[in-house]
C-alpha cells in the first residue's frame, strides 16, 4: 500500500475554514467554507463535520473565525463576542470531550487578555497548533496500534474513526492504514452503524478509496462473524474516555464489546489522549447525546416507521473498561488497571 494522504476533512486558510460535507458522502465530495463560530457550530450539530478529534479542531478554528470577524470591536464587545462563540460551540454536541478540550485551550487564550488584534492572532495560532497536534497524534496511534495487528488479520470496525473523523489518518482506521502500509495483509469488515449509517456511507467509502479489502455488513451480523471465527480483532474510536477506562463511542459499540468478550476477540479502543476526561470518574457520568427521531423513522423523506411512533435515539453508548483489551493512545498503549495507565498518559500532557 502506498503512503496514504489525509482526506480533505478540514483545512484553514486566510481566515476561512473549509469542511468536507460528510452528509453528502458517498455520493459526492462537497467542500463548504465557514467564516463564523455560529456556522461552525451548526456544521458540528448537523454532522457536516463529525468525529471527536475533527470536532475539536473545527471548534478551535470556529473561535478564531469569530475573533477575526470581531477584532475591529472595542475590547469589551470583542470579549463578549468570543465568549458567546465559545458558549455556542460548546453547546453544539455534548458527548465528544475533544470539543470542550479545544475550547478550554481557546478560552485560556482569551483570559490572558490583550488587544483584540493580539488575542485574535493568538487564537488563530492556537487553532493551528491543535490542528497540527491532531495530525501527529493520528500518526502515533497508527504506529502503536499496528504493532498489535498480525501479519495477516481480519479486522472489524464500527462507525467511522478514520480520516473523516480527524485531521489526519484517523484513530481506529489509522491502525488499519499503518498496518497495511507495513505490508500486513488485512481484510476489514465495516458495520453499517445505524441509524446514521456512518459505517456504510463513510468508513466503507474511505477504505475502498484507499484500495483496501473492505466488506460492509449490517450491525446485527457482527456477532455471527465472531461466532464463525472470522474476526481476529476489533478496533473502534472513542468520543470520551472516563478516568477508569469506561468509553463512550457510537451506539452499538457496547454490544460489539460484549460479543467480543464472549468469543475471545481482542477489543481495542483507539483515541488520542485529549479524549480522556479525568473529570469523569466512570462512564455513568458521561453525558449521552440524544438525536432527532427522524434519524430512525425517515430516510430521504420516506417513512420507515408508523407516524407518531415513540422513538429513543441515543447517539452513543458506554463500554465498561472490563470489556476493553487495551486503549491505544498517541502516547502509549494503556492496559489494566486503566485508572493508573490513563492517568499516566494525561500526566504526559502537562
Amino acid at each position: 500500500m502506498e503512503k496514504l494522504e489525509p482526506l480533505p476533512t478540514l483545512s484553514y486558510r486566510n481566515g476561512s475554514l473549509t469542511l468536507l460535507d460528510q452528509t453528502e458522502l458517498p455520493a459526492r465530495m462537497k467542500l463548504v467554507k465557514y467564516a463564523s463560530a455560529v456556522d461552525v457550530a451548526k456544521a458540528i450539530k448537523t454532522m457536516i463535520v463529525r468525529g471527536a478529534p475533527a470536532i475539536g479542531v473545527a471548534a478551535a478554528y470556529g473561535v478564531a473565525l469569530e475573533a477575526i470577524k470581531s477584532k475591529h470591536l472595542p475590547t469589551p464587545a470583542f470579549i463578549r463576542a468570543i465568549q458567546h462563540a465559545l458558549d455556542v460551540l460548546a453547546a453544539s454536541r455534548p458527548t465528544a470531550v475533544n470539543l470542550s478540550w479545544a475550547l478550554k485551550r481557546q478560552r485560556a487564550i482569551l483570559m490572558k487578555g490583550g488587544s483584540p488584534a493580539d488575542v485574535t492572532a493568538s487564537l488563530e495560532r492556537e487553532a493551528r497548533r491543535i490542528h497540527e497536534e491532531d495530525l501527529a497524534m493520528s500518526r502515533r496511534m497508527g504506529e502503536f496500534g499496528a504493532a498489535l495487528v498480525g501479519k495477516q488479520a481480519t479486522v472489524l470496525t464500527h462507525c467511522n474513526a478514520g480520516g473523516l473523523a480527524t485531521a489526519g489518518l484517523g484513530t481506529a482506521l489509522a491502525v488499519i492504514y499503518t498496518a497495511a502500509a507495513q505490508g500486513k495483509k488485512l481484510k476489514i469488515y465495516a458495520d453499517e452503524t445505524r441509524p446514521r449509517l456512518q459505517g456504510a456511507k463513510l468508513t466503507a467509502w474511505e477504505l475502498q478509496k484507499a484500495g483496501l479489502d473492505v466488506t460492509l455488513i449490517s450491525d446485527n451480523m457482527a456477532a455471527y462473524l465472531m461466532q464463525q471465527k472470522k474476526i481476529d480483532l476489533i478496533v473502534v474510536g472513542a468520543d470520551r474516555i472516563a478516568a477508569n477506562g469506561d468509553t463512550a463511542n457510537k451506539i452499538g459499540t457496547y454490544g460489539l464489546a460484549v460479543a467480543a468478550k464472549y468469543h475471545g476477540v481482542p477489543f481495542y479502543v483507539v483515541a488520542p489522549s485529549s479524549t480522556v476526561d479525568l473529570q469523569m470518574p466512570d462512564g455513568s457520568h458521561i453525558p449521552i447525546e440524544e438525536r432527532a427521531p427522524e434519524e430512525m423513522t425517515m430516510v430521504n423523506k420516506e417513512a420507515l416507521a408508523p407516524r407518531g411512533i415513540k422513538v429513543y435515539n441515543p447517539a452513543f453508548d458506554v463500554t465498561p473498561a472490563a470489556l476493553i483489551s487495551a486503549i491505544i493512545t498517541d502516547r502509549e498503549v494503556c492496559k489494566t488497571p486503566y485508572a493508573r495507565s490513563i492517568a499516566k498518559v494525561k500526566q504526559q500532557e502537562i
